[in-house]
């Protein structure tokens, strides 16, 4: 076993390795571009809920190389940290990349050995036991255990805290294209509802007769899937809805540029993915925000290809700036969603209750 090479493994999407690297402050060890993860040292504290870029954090506490393909099991036992004595879950994981992607099918076989391996030696809870969530009734701490594949003779080994990382596999959270939805751009809404909202805010915050307001809403997807949900919603733009979209009767389509309308009541939601320039978007989500035409917001910000992370800094700061000018609370969250691309995807609200 050799000494874990740095403190922290996080995942992000390819080509973003310097922007999630730059955004923690820490040491960067590794940062190939478009290898779709990181390796860093140093920032003993680091806060998954404020890393905008970053996909998973892990907390490296180990590492095997050259791997026998005869007996991988063996030497990965034997690396696994002292504590927590008991793992929550196990995830096996590779890049999300093209070279990675060709490591799935080992990964797959591997696990059920290895997760055996573990439960037998006391390691892992059983998977029926982990479902059920025991861990807490026998006072286990909800620690995961990550196998990181860079390739199929080294691993990576680590663990995350569930209160300070992603619960998915490799921090991805896929979402069922729907056959009959206006536009495939209904999958960023869909993910960002599932990744800022818990059921319970769900339910109370997404309801029939609820409002929302789509900023630059053509073809239609975002308006489509909180019409879905049963609200009321008021689609913004001179370009035409499509498909399922336009004659949905909880959508209501008006023809006007998305940087001049205001409604004529306060909103429930404003959501907006218009391509512009971040620092435009977010002064007008502030300037709807602090003017209280709406209560929560999910919006896009376009990131440039130079200098995306100062970008996406300088946009929340403005954010941030217009509404404590205003002594308003509010709760903001920014994160890079997997079904984006060139871009991220902002929660906004006054308050989280």
């Amino acid at each position: 076993m050799n000494p874990p090479p740095a403190d922290w493994l996080i995942y992000c999407r390819p080509g973003f390795e310097r922007d999630c690297a730059e955004e923690t402050g820490a040491e960067i060890l590794l940062a190939t571009a478009g290898s779709g993860y990181l390796l860093l040292r140093g920032k003993p504290r680091l806060q998954f809920s404020r890393l905008a870029f970053a996909r998973q954090l892990i907390k490296l506490a180990g590492e095997v190389a050259d791997l026998d393909v005869r007996d991988r099991l063996t030497p990965i036992l034997a690396a696994l940290p002292e504590t927590p004595r008991v793992f929550a879950a196990l995830y096996l994981e590779t890049p999300d990349t093209d070279n990675g992607k060709t490591l799935s099918g080992f990964t797959r076989r591997f696990h059920p050995l290895l997760e055996a391996g573990l439960v037998k030696a006391g390691r892992l809870l059983p998977p029926s036991a982990a479902q059920s969530g025991p861990e807490k009734a026998q006072g286990h701490a909800p620690v995961r255990l990550h196998i990181f594949f860079p390739d199929a003779q080294h691993a990576l080994i680590g663990t995350s805290q569930a209160s300070n990382s992603a619960p998915e596999q490799m921090g991805i959270l896929r979402i069922k294209m729907r056959h009959d939805a206006p536009s495939r751009s209904y999958l960023k809404l869909a993910e960002a509802i599932e990744r800022f909202l818990d059921k319970e805010e769900q339910a109370r915050w997404l309801k029939s007769g609820m409002t929302a307001v789509d900023l630059g809403a053509a073809p239609g997807g975002w308006s489509w899937l909180l019409a879905q949900r049963g609200l009321k919603v008021t689609a913004v733009d001179n370009g035409p809805l499509k498909g399922a979209a336009a004659v949905h009767p909880g959508i209501r389509h008006v023809r006007q540029d998305g940087f001049r309308y205001r409604p004529r009541r306060p909103a429930d939601w404003l959501v907006c993915d218009m391509v512009e320039q971040p620092q435009r978007v977010a002064r007008l989500v502030a300037e709807w925000m602090a003017a209280g035409l709406c209560k929560r917001a999910i919006f896009n910000l376009k990131l440039p290809m130079k200098k995306r992370g100062q970008a996406l800094r300088d946009a929340i700061a403005l954010i941030r700036t217009t509404l404590e000018a205003k002594k308003l609370p509010f709760h903001l969250e920014a994160r890079q969603l997997y079904h984006d691309r060139e871009e991220v995807t902002v929660f906004l609200a006054k308050s989280r209750a």
